[in-house]
């Protein structure tokens, strides 16, 4: 037997130990490494998720800040009601998720299971309102509106409510004063959303998820200072969830107070005579269409015109903000959004547009002074004028003659319009324009700032539109394959229209230039605009940014910071020009078309200078205006397929002017613009007077008027645009 030697059998071991000493090695680095990394590199963080598993919030609500009118009266404050809440995470660990306990609820509440059960879904791009867009961790609110006796008996009987909680809350209320609504001015308020928090998580005023957040209105657009800051309670507890010490407390902090201009008294007056307004035109015969008018929306505003500052904004149709309160029901939602209500959440005054029809003309008028007409010039007004085979008609086909352009503006003659506009388009170039066109009249209209925003801080201010050669082009351009498709040489009339644009839609027309002259056409505005130009003309020339807000106060009263007046530009006028203009519209009161509405009224001491207007819409009826000025103040209205503009506004507006300035029997509201901020008590409240409820009187008509109304239109003395 041959013995193998030791030494034979020792490289091969050697080399196997040495292989499992370095992977030994190895792992012991990678696991070393790994340590390093959890403990020193990343160890703070892990020691804080650590933490944050040990540790939970309660939040509490922070006290939202009061919106009041110009003399403390408030106008969105907060009431302590019984909140019946949701813990959705809890309903998702049942068996039915929820669903026996929700109908169980429904029945103690007097709802309907379907609609508990509608309030705790969550909303995303398939789930339709009413639903819950804040977070899945927030309790959700069933009902604000929980009796004493149901809070009682879901709160003994715990055991069969999981999840469901009833606790005294302060939630939002819009006390309506005097029933002064000023719906869509206030806003309102729904939860906030995830993608919000992720979004201010960064800035200074970061949500918490029990946040409530402005959607729309001043609700919206103050929200940061309205909102405050939540309070939040950290507690310390064990595995089992058992609270063993408070970690940390931050407590709640109220918001501040807004304060505004709106005053409360006239903000009535203005939407209950807007309403009465809309409501007369609906038993007013329309000859043009054969029914009566539809007057299906309309908006008014009263502006101080050395300011800017909005005493009243009134839109119509209107609603309860406090239908949102504690969550909007399906029912509820369905009503604000649908056609049939005619969306009553948009605010006409900033976001309803509409061609203005004549009370457009102080523009015109000054776009003509700038082209170098002379305002005391004689201007041929006939019946009607002719281009091209086309015949412009003036309103009711009057013929005064030759005039100057201040008595253009009393009498609302169209066909002196028509004639500038269609000799600057000459100058222009007709359709084949030249290089540098002067376009006054487009120009001017700029100038007046409409086109875009007037900057008012509410949000969701639409631009209206000034139809100028480059909106064609943009126009035309995008719509063009359609217009090629549908438009027929011999066809309806639409069709003709859509042949017509197909062929030439890129082109500024005489048509067109002479149309838009009288603010017709293609131009939209919205009633804000019209109350700044106006308010500019009153004032000498200063187109103000409106503003409802006047003050932010903070919730002990011992911080004010005033919102100042803020001018964004001039009016396009030399003084001489703005004088004759202002002395042609207080003609237009005294012995043009808005005459019959201000009879009696004393304007040797409160001069009232005014513009009517008649816009005429295709497929539709005719739109109201009614633009109006004092040394103190401008209220335009508007009444969409609401007949003419001192036949339908008129007699609403004189009423707001009655109701400011104490005429006609009525007690004087505000015959001088608010200028001071409401007294702060010694604890931060404001001393509020009462509001009572406007009467709305109605005072008799004029035989005359009542006779001719009768017949299906105004007193036949005069044109009445």
């Amino acid at each position: 037997m041959t013995n193998i030697p030791e030494t034979g059998r020792t490289p091969r071991v050697q080399i196997r130990l040495v292989v499992i000493q370095i992977l030994v090695v190895s792992l012991l680095l990678t696991l070393g490494g790994r340590l390093w990394y959890l403990q020193v590199r990343n160890g703070d963080e892990y020691a804080e998720e650590a933490s944050g598993n040990h540790v939970q919030q309660v939040v509490q609500p922070a006290v939202r800040g009061e919106i009041l009118d110009a003399r403390g009266v408030p106008l969105a404050d907060n009431e302590t009601r019984l909140v019946v809440s949701a813990s959705r995470t809890k309903l998702m660990k049942m068996p039915d998720d929820g669903e026996a306990v929700l109908t169980k609820l429904a029945g103690i509440l007097g709802m309907k299971p379907k609609d508990v059960r509608e309030k705790v879904r969550l909303c995303d791009a398939k789930t339709p309102k009413p639903c819950w867009n804040g977070s899945p961790y927030q309790p959700i609110p069933i009902t604000d509106e929980a009796t004493s006796k149901q809070a009682l008996q879901i709160r003994e009987r715990a055991e069969d409510f999981p999840g469901i909680t009833a606790e005294p809350t302060a939630v939002r209320r819009y006390p309506a004063p005097g029933k002064s609504n000023t719906a869509q001015v206030l806003g309102y308020l729904s939860p906030v959303t995830d993608e919000e928090i992720k979004k201010a998580e960064d800035t200074d005023s970061p949500f918490l998820r029990s946040d409530q957040v402005g959607r729309s209105g001043l609700e919206r657009q103050y929200d940061k200072e309205l909102r405050g800051k939540a309070g939040v309670t950290r507690y310390e507890v064990d595995n089992l969830g058992r609270v063993i010490g408070q970690a940390k407390n931050d407590k709640a902090e109220p918001g501040a107070n807004l304060v505004t201009s709106i005053d409360a008294r006239v903000q009535r007056v203005a939407e209950y005579e807007l309403n009465e307004a809309m409501k007369e035109a609906r038993t007013q015969h329309d000859r043009n269409t054969g029914t009566n008018y539809k007057a299906d929306s309309g908006a008014v505003v009263v502006m101080e015109n050395k300011t800017g500052r909005i005493v009243s904004m009134a839109s119509n149709p209107s609603y309860d903000p406090n239908a949102w309160v504690g969550g909007i029901s399906g029912k509820d939602y369905a009503k604000l959004t649908g056609k049939k209500s005619n969306y009553p959440l948009l605010n006409r005054a900033i976001q309803g547009q509409a061609a203005p029809g004549s009370i457009f003309k102080v523009i015109s008028t000054t776009a003509a002074v700038q082209a170098g007409y002379s305002f005391n010039g004689r201007y041929p007004c006939t019946s009607s004028y002719s281009i091209g085979g086309q015949v412009f008609k003036n309103f009711e086909s009057e013929n005064h003659g030759p005039i100057s352009l201040g008595r253009a503006l009393e009498v609302s003659c169209d066909t002196v319009f028509y004639g500038l506009a269609h000799n600057e388009w000459k100058k222009d170039g007709g359709t084949k324009p030249k290089k540098n066109t002067k376009d006054w009249f487009f120009k001017t209209a700029h100038e007046f700032g409409l086109g875009k925003e007037t900057g008012v801080d509410l949000p969701n201010e639409v631009t209206g539109r000034v139809p100028d050669r480059q909106w064609k082009k943009d126009y035309y351009e995008a719509n063009k394959a359609s217009w090629c498709r549908s438009g027929k040489k011999n066809g309806s009339y639409a069709q003709k229209i859509a042949y017509e644009n197909c062929l030439e839609g890129m082109k500024m027309r005489a048509g067109d230039s002479v149309n838009y002259s009288i603010g017709q056409g293609d131009t939209l505005v919205t009633p804000i605009q019209m109350a700044t130009i106006y308010s500019a003309i009153a004032n000498g020339g200063t187109l103000y940014n409106p503003s409802v807000g006047k003050a932010v106060v903070s919730p002990d009263g011992k911080q004010v910071k005033e919102i100042a007046p803020v001018p964004h530009g001039k009016l396009p006028f030399s003084k001489k020009t703005r004088d004759e203009i202002d002395d042609a519209l207080a003609g237009v009161a005294t012995r043009g078309t808005a005459a019959w509405r201000f009879g009696g009224w004393p304007q040797d001491k409160i001069p009232m200078h005014a513009k009517t207007g008649t816009a005429e819409v295709y497929g539709k009826q005719t739109t109201s205006w009614f633009a109006t000025y004092t040394k103190d103040y401008s209220v335009v209205m508007t009444i969409a397929q609401g007949g003419t503009g001192s036949g339908a506004s008129g007699p609403a507006v004189r009423k707001i002017y009655d109701a400011l300035y104490g005429q006609g029997g009525s007690k004087a509201l505000l015959p001088k613009p608010q200028k001071e901020l409401p007294k702060i008590e010694p604890d931060g409240t404001m001393d509020a007077p009462k509001v009572d409820e406007y009467p709305g009187k109605k005072k008799p008509k004029d035989p005359a008027e009542e006779q001719q109304l009768a017949l299906g239109g105004p007193p036949l003395t005069g044109r009445r645009d």
